[in-house]
């Protein structure tokens, strides 16, 4: 198991001195491997200078950020709440830097859908992937539906102002592989993964706690959603197959993810953000190579959304996909999230010059190789492609 990232949560104008304080503790300080230091702010329309020149004020802001400690900074989303031009910034913003992260709300925490948002996102997530020639731009960007601040992971990740607070993101899927892989029956498997949860969680509180202390930055909590690494021993989809299923995609499989999410809410520790079961495609080696078999599909994945976290994570799209199609998965995940009532996105990468089915491969550690993906369908139309905001009531169990 690895550390992902530990981010911490505070305003922009929190003094470099003390950033800097804080991650040279923190990245010895920690039993497990840390990969990053991340800084996760308000949402940038809260605080940007508008009348700033964005390039320049971005450039500017990465680097104080930077010097500090931060190795990449989500911005914070654009909420319903605010003017939607703020959205035409974000493709100069990502351009500026590549340490910038930023995402656009389609679906708010108090059960409201905007069909107008679902498709000013799609339009933003295909020129987002004119960037960049190999579409690598929308790496930087997701949709959100129905999440809250305070989740370390990247690009969901934003602060919900006020005083600073840290917490942390791990990656550990090859600790749900192996408790399974160890396992002869079911609830061996869920005990092995629950104990395997508690032991790790519990050495990181101690020394987040230790460090929370000491500089007076308050630790609210571990992301403990299953996150992969692409090899086949750091695979949540792997670990996934390992439960019996003959592959990712077939039926069982949602079974399969419900029954490792369902573990993880078992486990006692303190838990923020998804905490669940992470499904990003092209970060999974065995997710990736099933999907590039044509065994895993984007409506199988939204599928297991239901029973597990995230939703749509580093999905290879066409090209030439349409922004009408594009709408079209995207409010299929404003409705999981808001009748759900749990937090879900939606990172969607199309990659120019690519059509379904034709290889992808990235120069890039953190992706494994795989295929373009395809949507079903076209898009929507009629009383769907109309412009709305909609009060989603969530299901309610019958008594």
């Amino acid at each position: 198991m690895d550390i992902r990232s530990v981010t911490l949560f505070c305003e922009p104008d929190f003094p470099a001195a003390q950033m800097a304080d804080f991650f040279t503790a923190v990245r010895p300080a920690f039993a497990y491997p840390l990969q990053s230091t991340r800084l996760a702010t308000p949402p940038f329309p809260d605080w940007w200078l508008e009348e700033a020149d964005v390039p320049a004020r971005a450039r500017e802001l990465a680097q104080t950020w930077q010097a500090a400690g931060a190795s990449y900074i989500s911005l914070g989303p654009v909420l319903l709440r605010h003017d939607a031009r703020w959205i035409d910034h974000i493709p100069a913003l990502l351009a500026a830097t590549d340490v910038f992260f930023a995402s656009v709300e389609i679906a708010n925490t108090q059960g409201q859908i905007d069909t107008a948002r679902c498709q000013l996102a799609a339009k933003l997530i295909k020129t987002v992937s004119q960037i960049l020639p190999n579409g690598f731009g929308n790496l930087y960007l997701t949709a959100l539906a129905n999440c809250p601040p305070g989740s370390p992971f990247f690009p969901v990740a934003y602060h919900q102002g006020g005083p600073a607070h840290f917490a942390i993101a791990v990656e550990s899927a090859d600790i749900a592989r192996q408790a399974i892989q160890s396992a002869s029956s079911l609830a061996e498997a869920r005990d092995n993964l629950i104990e395997a949860i508690e032991t790790a969680a519990f050495r990181l509180t101690l020394t987040a706690q230790e460090l929370a202390d000491t500089y007076q930055i308050p630790f609210s909590g571990i992301d403990f959603s299953l996150a992969p690494f692409p090899t086949d021993a750091k695979s949540l989809g792997g670990a996934l197959e390992a439960l019996g299923l003959p592959y990712l995609g077939s039926a069982g499989s949602l079974f399969a993810a419900g029954f490792v999410t369902e573990a993880i809410a078992r486990a006692n520790f303190p838990g923020c953000g998804f905490s669940g079961l992470m499904l990003p495609v092209l970060e999974d080696s065995v997710l990736a190579r099933r999907a590039a078999e044509g065994l895993l599909t984007v409506q199988d994945l939204l599928s297991y959304s239901a029973v597990c976290g995230v939703g749509l994570d580093t999905i290879p799209l066409p090209g030439e996909v349409s922004e009408g199609a594009l709408t079209a998965v995207l409010l299929d995940v404003a409705m999981l999230a808001s009748r759900l009532n749990k937090p879900l996105t939606a990172r969607l990468m199309p990659l120019p010059g690519l059509a379904a089915g034709d290889p992808v491969t990235f120069d890039f550690p953190y992706f494994a190789d795989s295929r373009v993906m395809g949507i079903a369908g076209t898009g929507v139309s009629g009383v769907m492609a109309q412009e709305a905001r909609l009060a989603i009531r969530p299901v309610k169990r019958e008594t």
